[in-house]
């Protein structure tokens, strides 16, 4: 069976929570509390030298990154789809996830926003600005590409879940968190709002893990 180390809160083990449950793959849960320093444990440091979750243990093997742990998947299991079939639409939603993962999370993630307050003395009130700009020129910017691209429906692109959707709904989670506003992005609402009606995505979220209680 596939493990999955992470922490219920962070972005990018909802994201690979997420993937998992759109393949309808088993998987074991095995919680990294980051709030008290588990990741810097030399047991896990061995599995991940980056200190980071998640990881997936699979076959004996230790997969990082959140976006190479989900390709790994959809290599692996195929369908449903969370990439399109055309050359043109994979780099379409892989341009979309990146524009989450690789631009806007590095700028707001839980050891960033620990550095601030801790080396550099920011207070929550600072800290809480720092975010908001950084999530809005984030959305600005993923709204207009969602309003470029042939997409209408429920999902990022085309009609169904798919690697773009899997990256924004954590960042969403997490924004909404800090009292972000999504009223001035009337298309990132309408996907969230769909996404999270949707079973797969219930069972993936944060406060249905087995570490929310703990925190």
């Amino acid at each position: 069976m596939l493990k999955l180390y992470g922490y219920y809160r962070s972005s990018a083990a909802f994201r690979v929570r997420i993937a998992l449950e759109l393949k309808s793959l088993n998987w074991e849960s095995v919680p990294i509390n980051l709030r008290i320093g588990e990741q810097k444990n030399e047991s896990f440091l061995h599995h991940n030298p980056q200190g980071l979750v998640p990881v997936l243990e699979s076959s004996g093997r230790f997969l990082a990154q959140s976006l190479a742990i989900i390709e790994y998947i959809e290599e692996l299991h195929p369908e449903p789809q969370l990439l399109p079939s055309s050359i043109e639409g994979r780099a379409h939603v892989r341009g979309m996830a990146h524009q989450i993962a690789m631009e806007m999370h590095p700028l707001n993630n839980l050891r960033v926003l620990k550095y601030l307050e801790n080396e550099l003395g920011l207070k929550e009130e600072k800290k809480s600005i720092w975010y908001q700009h950084w999530i809005a020129e984030g959305f600005n910017a993923f709204e207009k590409t969602l309003k470029n691209s042939d997409s209408e429906g429920h999902f990022c692109f085309g009609d169904r879940p798919s690697l773009a959707d899997v990256c924004l709904i954590p960042q969403v989670y997490n924004g909404l968190r800090f009292k972000c506003d999504l009223s001035g992005y009337p298309r990132i609402q309408s996907i969230w709002d769909h996404c999270m009606n949707l079973d797969v995505f219930k069972r993936a979220a944060p406060e249905n893990q087995l570490d929310a209680k703990t925190g």
